[in-house]
């Protein structure tokens, strides 16, 4: 019939009123900021997060416990990746005398454990953050090379004489071979670093005498950025000796060398460089201007 309309020519209008009518649909769903300009973080915790959100996302509809998980979670895993490292560090302390006896492989991998902590550091400026008493447990050379009375040595030898300061350090470690190095301890003050040395040393090799004292030496402290310390050495003395005629007479005396006025008449005191890489509530790293390291345990 010519006055019908034909059944199949309306199907085309109609498919076109219902694009028209579902294009603005889909566009509400097209976000307002190009894909390519968006840039993802790392995924944390299997959350993604956007450093750049479209224009209708508000950050602060996201609850607060959801925006922390992935933050929450990391320091949680990386807690337990610390507790793992220092202990397996102590366990190695423990049976190497402080590394003193460690073979080679063992010092490889005390090397790695101490490098891993330190990429683990949990607090902000370390070196502001050392206060208290410490015990060395730990060193990748002579413990006596902790002491400032030691590190002012090397430093006023320079970079131009370290094989000297070295061969030095070496034949002060055969002289007191007959003797061994109790415990180092160094208290960390704000503004102050004391070092004391247990030291027992054979008068003669082959003669069952020796003589203990500690080696007390104070030194000024400077935090010079996040990680770093100056000291400046300023007096060594020996307290405890268990020679009594000597121990009393130094303890009359109140005997005290003035190392930094000494070094000061002969030019200036040399200022120690020391960095502190890791420090958590019991345990620090501290290196050297050689990059020695030495592991502290808190008292």
């Amino acid at each position: 019939n010519p006055t019908q309309p034909n059944p199949t020519m309306r199907i085309p209008t109609i498919v076109f009123h219902l694009t028209l009518l579902v294009l603005p649909r889909v566009n509400g769903f097209v976000p307002s900021v190009p894909v390519s300009s968006r840039h993802y973080n790392e995924k944390k915790g299997g959350v993604l997060l956007f450093s750049e959100a479209p224009s209708d996302y508000d950050s602060d509809d996201i609850p607060p416990a959801i925006k922390s998980v992935s933050v929450t979670k990391l320091e949680e895993e990386d807690e337990l990746i610390r507790d793992a490292l220092k202990r397996e560090l102590l366990l190695l302390a423990s049976v190497t005398n402080r590394g003193e006896y460690a073979s080679s492989d063992e010092r490889d991998i005390v090397i790695d454990l101490v490098t891993q902590l330190e990429a683990l550091n949990p607090t902000a400026d370390p070196a502001s953050n050392c206060q208290g008493e410490w015990d060395l447990c730990l060193s990748s050379t002579q413990f006596f090379r902790s002491s400032p009375f030691f590190l002012s040595i090397r430093s006023a030898m320079g970079d131009g004489n370290k094989a000297m300061a070295e061969n030095g350090f070496d034949l002060h470690d055969r002289a007191t071979t007959a003797g061994r190095v109790g415990r180092v301890r160094q208290i960390v003050g704000t503004d102050t670093l004391t070092s004391e040395l247990d030291l027992e040393v054979g008068l003669l090799p082959g003669i069952p005498i020796k003589v203990k004292g500690t080696v007390v030496t104070v030194a000024s402290l400077r935090p010079t950025s996040p990680e770093a310390w100056e000291l400046k050495i300023q007096t060594t003395q020996v307290k405890g000796s268990n020679v009594p005629l000597f121990n009393q007479f130094l303890d009359d005396l109140k005997f005290e060398l003035p190392v930094g006025d000494i070094y000061n008449s002969i030019g200036t005191v040399p200022a120690v460089s020391m960095k502190t890489y890791y420090v958590d509530e019991n345990l620090r790293i501290t290196r050297d201007m050689d990059d020695n390291f030495f592991v502290f345990s808190r008292v």
